[in-house]
């Protein structure tokens, strides 16, 4: 199916949302719950899958909405579409801060990966499907998992992504990575885990056991905040408590 072709801006910086421009009956497909407003004349509805086959019969529905449920996300994806007159307009958010990446499927090849809970929304005939990691060692240790999400089509899609984000273009060379911080890459690019040195940098190092290595020619999306790290620095318990109480100096002021 060719995707319908949806116009769009990033609004904002540090907490950015996507708003979409939709002419009447073009539809936009999006996570549950990332709707942020929209205009008089835009209906939604939730669906099994994601409309790009529409010839789809019940049980692939099933099996497609059975694979979004492996990679942690809801059952159901909800489209809305423009059914007034005119154009009009609907936004999203991501469920924390963070970067909104666009991608134009058509100009990167057509397909990219993505990690698991990246997807944001995409014009309607993106196809939403699993991919399994090549690498036993990059499922078990890869900090995103076995399974990462994989997006066909021609039209525009939206991931998000932590923090910052950082766009690599490799020829041909090997980029080391902290395994959270992989959003999305090409298909051409080979995503495998490695050993982080030897076990004194393993133990003290503070970068963790493994790392990604990302080999090959293609693009890539870093993020500098995943969200493990977010929760982790704002928990009770996180490496920022002592900070906020101002550590060692504070107490001996105080005293």
């Amino acid at each position: 199916m060719q995707s319908h072709e949806i116009d769009y801006k990033i609004i904002g910086h540090d907490v950015q949302l996507v708003e979409v421009e939709l002419d009447p009956g073009e539809t936009v497909i999006a996570e549950a719950g990332a709707m942020i407003y929209m205009e008089d004349g835009i209906s939604f509805e939730a669906k099994l899958g994601d409309g790009s086959n529409p010839r789809a019969g019940f049980f692939d529905k099933i099996l497609s909405a059975g694979s979004r449920i492996i990679t942690g996300e809801s059952l159901f994806l909800t489209h809305f579409a423009n059914q007034g007159w005119g154009k009009k307009h609907v936004a999203f958010s991501a469920p924390y801060p963070g970067t909104i990446i666009p991608l134009n499927l058509a100009s990167i090849g057509g397909r990219i990966i993505v990690q698991k809970d990246a997807f944001l929304c995409a014009a309607l005939g993106t196809k939403i499907s699993i991919t399994f990691n090549k690498r036993l060692g990059a499922g078990f240790f890869g900090g995103e998992g076995f399974i990462m999400q994989e997006l066909i089509g021609d039209g525009n899609a939206f991931v998000h992504a932590g923090g910052t984000v950082i766009e690599r273009q490799l020829n041909n060379e090997v980029l080391r990575v902290d395994t959270g911080c992989i959003v999305a890459y090409e298909p051409t690019v080979d995503f495998s885990v490695e050993q982080s040195g030897g076990l004194r940098s393993m133990v003290f190092g503070g970068e963790g056991i493994f790392l990604a290595s990302l080999r090959g020619t293609g693009k890539v999306w870093l993020q500098s905040m995943p969200i493990r790290k977010l929760i982790a620095q704002l928990s009770p318990r996180g490496g920022n408590q002592r900070k906020e109480s101002g550590g060692f100096l504070n107490q001996f002021l105080q005293d």
